[in-house]
């Protein structure tokens, strides 16, 4: 069997039989176990060079448990790891990557409440491992921990200077590092794990920055804040005069903008701003891979800018796998992920909106300004309480019948959610009359479906 759901593991601490300190040992244990196999590694542990993973978490009090539990399988196994601390996803993928370690593991369950927490495992490459890797690593699951001998037990490190390396891989990726001085900036780091980074980039890089939600106390991560609540940074916005809101989420592989208005946007906002920039410097390699989830209005925009446009399913993942085989630069999802493949191959709040500034820049306006051609589509999101055991073929076929009754220039999209016990329904339409409509009524079919 696979351990693995959408996007790793993920669950509620106490509750979620994979979330807890004897399974999270046996996955370190299978983890390395996987690492050993390779014939690289095989070689080198002949000369005593023991392969090495990197840990980092965000700031939910259950991080020290189960940070301690991988560590424990992880040198049983023969590993030695180096431990971050509080970084961004995207921070441990790339210093996996420049560390040139055989993995890298992120503790985090990126928008969810403090209570639940999550397990992303990173290759070498700094990608999320893939699906075959994850059956591998499923395999040594089903089987028994063995210790290896004392003499070849691993040993644990902090690894020094870790926040610092990646602030100036970020600092380096502006094209002009003085460019940040005119933007007045909000900034909500989610009491997550760029609390301590994402400031000191902003700074660094000369813009004002008035910072939000940077005080975590294990509880607090994404609570009333971040890119899932962001209306405190849209608030303070208006309140300040800035020129933009930025909205990170607890793992900081998220970001969501606020204009200069307070209007909060989305991750199609996003897209749509750096292909207009990428492709006005020559930059933009083919089109923009998005989702099911996109607006219809951001595709329609592209299409305008003679920009190429693909849907994937959601999941960075199929954004990447779709990017990597089309040769494409460019791709993202509504709720924030935006990837930029010729800077890094994982979604990373913080070097997106040094993006978005570095665009605002060239084209020498507002957001507010630059985005006024992109017409979005009226469009409601619902979630609804749902489990694995719900009649998925009934919800699709009440998807149909909505289509057809109610959205003749709409669409209509119900799909469970990959890290979350919820059912989304999502409904786009050319008014917003239509979409409330064909909400009421989609609701109304689906109430004795989902779970209470």
């Amino acid at each position: 069997m696979s351990y693995f759901g959408t996007d790793g593991i993920r669950g509620e601490i106490g509750r979620c039989d994979k979330i807890h300190p004897q399974f999270l040992m046996h996955l370190g244990w299978a983890l390395g176990q996987y690492i050993r196999q390779d014939e690289v590694v095989k070689s080198k542990l002949v000369d005593g060079v023991k392969p090495k993973v990197l840990i980092g978490k965000d700031t939910r009090i259950s991080g020290y448990m189960l940070e301690s539990a991988l560590e424990s399988g992880l040198i049983s196994a023969g590993i030695d790891i180096y431990l971050l601390g509080p970084m961004p996803t995207a921070a441990i993928a790339y210093l996996t990557r420049t560390f040139k370690a055989n993995a890298g593991i992120v503790i985090s369950a990126s928008h969810n409440p403090f209570y639940d927490n999550g397990i992303k495992v990173i290759d070498g490459c700094g990608r999320k491992i893939s699906k075959e890797t994850q059956k591998q690593i499923s395999r040594f699951l089903d089987q028994s921990p063995e210790t290896v001998e004392s003499y070849l037990l691993g040993k644990a490190y902090r690894l020094k200077g870790a926040p610092e390396r990646y602030i100036e891989f970020c600092k380096s990726v502006l094209t002009d590092r003085s460019s940040l001085s005119s933007f007045k900036v909000v900034l909500d780091c989610a009491n997550g794990a760029s609390y301590h980074i994402a400031p000191s980039v902003f700074d660094e890089l000369g813009a004002q920055c008035h910072v939000l939600f940077n005080r975590p106390n294990g509880v607090n991560i994404n609570l009333n804040c971040g890119s899932t609540n962001p209306y405190e940074c849209s608030r303070q916005v208006v309140a300040r005069q800035a020129s933009l809101g930025i909205c990170l989420d607890g793992d900081g592989d998220r970001m969501i903008p606020i204009d200069d208005q307070g209007r909060v946007l989305t991750g199609d906002h996003v897209l749509y701003v750096l292909a207009k920039y990428l492709k006005a410097t020559n930059r933009l390699s083919g089109g923009v891979v998005g989702t099911i989830m996109t607006n219809a209005g951001l595709e329609q925009a592209l299409k305008s800018q003679s920009i190429d446009f693909k849907r994937v399913p959601v999941g960075d993942q199929h954004i990447v796998k779709e990017m990597l085989a089309s040769g494409w630069n460019l791709g993202g999802e509504p709720s924030g992920h935006t990837i930029l493949s010729d800077i890094f191959n994982s979604g990373d709040g913080i070097l997106t909106a040094l993006m978005v500034m570095e665009a605002l820049n060239y084209f020498g306006g507002s957001i507010s300004e630059l985005l006024h051609d992109l017409k979005m589509y009226p469009s409601q999101l619902v979630n609804l309480p749902w489990q694995e055991s719900g009649d998925l073929d009934h919800v699709q076929t009440v998807a149909s019948e909505v289509q057809q009754q109610y959205l003749e220039n709409g669409r209509i999209l119900i799909r469970p959610s990959g890290t979350e016990p919820l059912l989304r329904v999502l409904i786009e339409a050319e008014t917003k009359a239509e979409v409330t409509h064909a909400m009421k009524h989609t609701l109304a079919k689906l109430s004795e479906l989902v779970t209470t």
